[in-house]
């Protein structure tokens, strides 16, 4: 069965906290160059909007087939080991993506990509192995912060290295430079990443499902799992259409939808690293996750009144972005609180393979309503999908009390 290992020194386990920020960084900078990219990178093929939403789709099914596998994977072999596999088997996927030759490979390519920055968990694992548990939604927070980061810095790689006017050509460049980063992120993890775990070849194998049925049988994570299927499921559909949304209220290009996650990336990474961990340590991680909720739904509900003040959808944004800061760390920091030590990747792998379904249904369902209801319809009903994680929530908070 796989152990922790010795402690490592404090000064050690600082700096590999700082090379998997890194990490998770150019994980996110890599998907965020696509965002604003995805439509008129899609075009560049001749592809109608639908195929625009499945190639966003493909990218997510990847990740929820990804993420259960490597963090049980990461329990059994080591952490070390499965976030170099995928580091540098992400670098390769952003290589072949600017050299597809048709739009059925750049869906392949895409899935690939999504099975191979299915490592989130293993980065939380890795954190929660080296955090004390009061500390472990402050952390998560930082971590949630280099990927607000790497939310802001991607479309903005994106959208000004990009010529649409080229083809696919055109596109390359943002996709070299995400190469580039997620091998020297690889790097450093080889040179500067300790193990937090050792690898037993005789640890017992568990079945597929084991891990499932252990989450449904517990009171708080199956709840939690839950609450991030149904607010990512909302969050994914809008983000899915925000680039055509923008183009046609506001006649936006790759640049102006940039610039706006510039916006809303910095705004998550400050409320991320300075915010979110004091507000879990003085009201709880619950408390903190409905009130993130609660932020999320009255910036998806404001979208659908903006008129044609772009401003107006900016800030909309920026309240949104806001209430994922709080929301999200404090759902791993639960879940970390709430699983064993020897099934923290695997939990917290369910749980990013419930944001990756998410993302899968949420763009899927948002395409009909963007092309037959109205293209302020997938904000709407993202802030609908709020109440019912808000109630979720509200129980988790009540179970969490009833465990302690």
């Amino acid at each position: 069965m796989s152990d922790i290992t010795a402690p490592t020194p404090p000064a050690a386990n600082d700096r590999a906290l700082y090379i998997l920020l890194a990490v998770v960084f150019i994980n996110i900078a890599g998907f965020g160059v696509i965002i604003p990219l995805l439509p008129f990178y899609a075009s560049s093929f001749g592809a109608p909007a639908w195929q625009v939403f499945v190639l966003f789709s493909a990218y997510s099914l990847g990740n929820f087939f990804a993420e259960p596998l490597w963090g049980k994977l990461s329990d059994r072999i080591g952490r070390r080991p499965v976030l170099m596999i995928t580091i540098f088997g992400n670098a390769a996927t952003y290589l072949a993506l600017a050299f597809a030759p048709s739009l059925i490979v750049a869906f392949a390519i895409r899935f690939c990509g999504g099975m191979l920055t299915g490592n989130i968990s293993t980065i939380q694992g890795y954190i929660a192995d080296v955090t004390l548990p009061e500390m472990r939604a402050g952390r998560l927070g930082l971590m949630g912060a280099a990927f607000s980061l790497g939310f802001v810095t991607g479309p903005w790689i994106g959208g000004s290295l990009a010529n649409e006017s080229l083809g696919l050509a055109g596109f390359r460049p943002p996709l070299f430079l995400a190469a580039g980063l997620a091998i020297a992120a690889g790097l450093g993890v080889a040179l500067f990443v300790r193990e937090t775990r050792h690898g037993h070849s005789d640890a017992p194998r568990r079945s597929r499902f084991a891990g499932l049925n252990d989450a449904m049988a517990h009171p708080v994570i199956w709840r939690v799992l839950l609450v991030s299927l149904i607010a990512i499921a909302g969050f994914a559909g809008m983000e899915a259409t925000f680039g055509l949304w923008a183009k046609a209220s506001f006649h936006w290009g790759p640049k102006e939808i940039g610039f706006c996650f510039l916006a809303i990336g910095l705004t998550a990474a400050f409320a991320q690293g300075l915010l979110t961990g004091p507000l879990a340590r003085r009201f709880g991680e619950p408390a903190t996750l409905m009130v993130g909720l609660v932020l999320i739904f009255i910036g998806f509900a404001f979208q659908p009144l903006v008129g044609g003040f772009w401003q107006l959808a900016v800030a909309g944004m920026i309240t949104v972005a806001l209430g994922q800061s709080l929301a999200f760390p404090n759902i791993g920091a639960i879940l970390s609180k709430s699983s064993s030590p020897e099934r923290q990747g695997e939990m917290l792998g369910l749980n990013s393979a419930a944001g990756a379904l998410a993302r899968i249904v949420g763009p899927l369902a948002a395409a009909p309503l963007f092309t037959k209801v109205s293209i302020s319809a997938p904000f709407a009903v993202a802030a609908g999908m709020c109440l019912p994680a808000l109630f979720m929530a509200w129980r988790v908070s009540k179970a969490v009390r009833r465990s302690a």
